[in-house]
C-alpha cells in the first residue's frame, strides 16, 4: 500500500510543486485547496496521469469549523482511497503573505496573517495527528524572513507568524518523538510562484536578489518540493524539530 500525504495549499505554487513531486516518489495525494476547485482538479488530474492516486477536497484553514468538516469528509475519502482513515505525511503550505509598513496595518490583517499561517496550521495539525501513521511525517513552511530581516520591513508581521511556526515545530518534535513522528519547518527564499510574480520576474528583482544569493539564480518551486521529498521519506528518519533553510544562500 502506499503512502499517503496531505498536502495544504496544493492547488497552485509551492503546493502544486510539492504535491506533484510526492506523487513522483509514489504517494498519494490528498491536494487541499481553499477556493479555487478548478485549479485543485487539474492538479488531481496531473497527479493520476503519473500512476498516483489523488482526491481534492476543500477547507478555509482560517476556520476550525472548516478545518473540522474537512477531516470528517477526509476520513471518508481515506477509507475509500487507502482501506483506513490513516495517512503518513501532512505538508502544511497553505498561507499568505501580507506585505505592509508597520503602520498600516489594521486588526483585520493582523487577524487574517495569524489565522492562515498559524492558526490554522495549529488545528490542521491538531486534527492530522490522531490520523497519522507510526513514523510519519510533518513539514511545515516557513521563511527565510525570520532570519534576514534588515531589508524587508513591509514582512514584519508575515515573518513574526512563520516565527510561531518556527517554535511550534520544535514543541511538536519533542511531542510526538515517541511515535517516530519527525516535524520539521522548510524556510524558503524568494521562490518565483504567483505570490511573488511581479517582483520576482521583473530585471529589478531578480538582480536584487541574485546580489544577495550565493547561488546567483532565482529559486523555483522544485527548489522546496526536492526537499520536501528528503523530509517526506525515510532517509530523513534522523531529522526533526529542524528549521532547513532553502534560500540559496540568501544574505550569508
Amino acid at each position: 500500500m502506499s503512502k499517503v500525504a496531505l498536502v495544504t495549499g496544493a492547488s497552485r505554487g509551492l503546493g502544486r510543486a510539492i504535491a506533484l513531486r510526492l506523487a513522483k516518489d509514489g504517494l498519494s495525494i490528498i491536494v487541499h485547496y481553499g477556493q479555487n476547485q478548478a485549479a485543485a482538479d487539474e492538479v488531481v488530474a496531473e497527479i493520476t496521469s503519473l500512476g498516483s492516486k489523488a482526491i481534492a477536497i476543500q477547507a478555509d484553514v482560517s476556520q476550525v469549523s472548516s478545518i473540522n468538516a474537512m477531516f470528517e469528509k477526509l476520513d471518508a475519502e481515506l477509507v475509500s482511497l487507502t482501506g483506513e482513515s490513516k495517512f503518513d505525511v501532512l505538508v502544511n503550505n497553505a498561507g499568505t503573505a501580507i506585505a505592509k509598513p508597520f503602520g498600516d496595518w489594521t486588526e483585520e490583517d493582523f487577524d487574517r496573517q495569524f489565522d492562515l499561517n498559524v492558526k490554522g496550521l495549529f488545528f490542521i495539525t491538531q486534527s492530522a495527528i490522531p490520523r497519522l501513521r507510526e513514523n510519519g511525517r510533518i513539514i511545515n513552511l516557513g521563511t527565510g524572513l525570520t532570519r534576514f530581516s534588515l531589508s524587508y520591513p513591509i514582512y514584519g508581521v508575515y515573518a513574526a507568524s512563520k516565527g510561531a511556526v518556527n517554535v511550534l515545530t520544535q514543541y511538536l518534535a519533542a511531542a510526538l518523538g515517541e511515535r517516530g513522528i519527525t516535524v520539521n519547518t522548510i524556510a524558503p527564499g524568494a521562490i518565483d510562484t504567483d505570490l511573488n510574480a511581479g517582483w520576482l520576474r521583473s530585471e529589478e528583482g531578480q538582480q536584487q536578489t541574485m546580489a544577495i544569493s550565493a547561488i546567483k539564480r532565482i529559486g523555483m518551486p522544485d527548489d522546496i518540493a526536492d526537499v520536501v521529498s528528503f523530509l517526506a521519506s525515510e532517509d530523513s528518519r534522523w531529522v526533526t524539530g529542524q528549521r532547513i533553510e532553502a534560500s540559496g544562500g540568501a544574505h550569508l
